[in-house]
């Protein structure tokens, strides 16, 4: 009797290709399935860079074939560009910075595929995401430089029962040794760090592209003009090179304006938030979000901070994060993800931030609410 029926979701790189290896020697029953997702033309794609050109199609075919396991190409492009390239877009052009990989396993690679793959009669999916599933609630990957569940916090109980992550326990260097054990070719393929749908990876002349020129003003946070720009879709939260303007202390983007043809910059200083405001919040055990301490990440890479959540509704999706202690570069549009340790609550679309208050102001506030206190006793 044959193992479960999963279905692996194969890139062609060496993460999904050693995910589906190891599933096979664990005897399940695996299908690969490779997602033909951006429309690139074969003459524009760069070797190396994104995740969907026909090379990477032809590594996970020979992948599959070594595995002796049934491999198909299905095409994702129409969904892709709906749900993914179209709201990278647009969001650029309402000023924010989404994360496009966020966005694409909540839409196509991971809950799209898997509600495919389940109504195809699959037991599960698979990916080669560095990430952990247990008891049903999705947790960090053991490799901490290499964990993936920022990307992932949007699927919910449902979804978490369906999903298998073989690589969840494992090293990036473990995974290499793996495909070489296994005499796979992508043992020492590198790895792409780039959008997938931009292999230039020129994000601000594709955006000119799709958006055409928007010239429009730099100005610091007096509203004085500094400069020019040929478009404030190519600015983002935090952002120092390439503002194009002269100062005698570093400027670093505070807010793009897109309605007013604006980019307001300022010091470093001012890049400190100490609320951040979230949007589309969905949690990993189905539950409305819960008041109280977690901490939170607010950009793929960046630290984790401790924080108090405040549920602002459970009709609405938004939730208040007070930080502790204030963090720089925090841009509208990206993940932020709440944890507790290595599990993963849930999360959502940053919507807005707010300005840190200062030491001296936050003692004075206290000061002040003690003495009403005293005065009111």
């Amino acid at each position: 009797m044959s193992g479960p029926q999963v279905l692996v979701a194969m890139s062609g790189g060496v993460d999904s290709s050693v995910a589906a290896a190891l599933l096979a020697e664990a005897g399940c029953d695996v299908t690969g399935v490779h997602l033909k997702l951006a429309k690139t033309p074969a003459h524009e794609q760069v070797k190396g860079k994104g995740c969907c050109t026909l090379a990477d199609a032809d590594d996970a075919r020979r992948v599959a074939a070594t595995l002796g396991i049934p491999f198909y190409v299905w095409d994702f492009a129409e969904q892709f560009e709906r749900e993914v390239i179209a709201d990278f877009e647009a969001e650029y052009a309402r000023g924010r910075t989404p994360n496009p990989c966020a966005r694409c396993n909540e839409q196509v690679k991971v809950a799209g595929l898997l509600a495919r793959a389940r109504a195809l009669g699959f037991d599960a999916l698979a990916t080669g995401h560095y990430a952990r599933v247990s008891d049903g609630r999705l947790y960090k990957g053991a490799d901490e430089a290499k964990d993936q569940s920022y990307v992932l916090y949007m699927l919910g109980p449902d979804q978490l029962a369906h999903l298998r992550l073989p690589l969840g326990e494992l090293t990036k260097p473990e995974v290499r040794a793996t495909a070489a054990r296994l005499g796979l070719r992508v043992a020492q393929k590198p790895e792409s760090f780039d959008v997938c749908f931009i292999p230039d990876g020129d994000t601000a002349g594709w955006l000119e592209r799709r958006l055409g020129p928007q010239p429009g003003e730099v100005v610091d946070t007096a509203g004085r003009a500094l400069g020019r720009h040929q478009g404030a879709y190519r600015y983002t939260v935090g952002q120092r090179r390439g503002l194009g303007i002269a100062a005698p202390t570093p400027r670093y983007v505070l807010r793009v304006e897109p309605a007013a043809a604006r980019v307001v910059v300022g010091e470093r200083a001012d890049l400190a938030v100490g609320t951040v405001e979230l949007e589309r919040v969905t949690t990993t055990d189905g539950r409305p979000l819960r008041p109280g301490p977690a901490r939170a990440r607010l950009r793929a890479h960046g630290p984790e901070v401790a924080c108090q959540v405040v549920p602002l509704g459970l009709g609405d999706r938004r939730a208040r994060l007070d930080l502790d202690e204030p963090i720089t570069a925090v841009a509208p549009g990206q993940a932020g993800v709440l944890y507790d340790g290595d599990l993963v609550l849930g999360g959502g679309t940053i919507a807005a931030t707010s300005a840190a208050r200062p030491a001296a102001a936050e003692a004075r506030a206290a000061g002040d609410a003690n003495g009403r206190a005293e005065a009111g006793a």
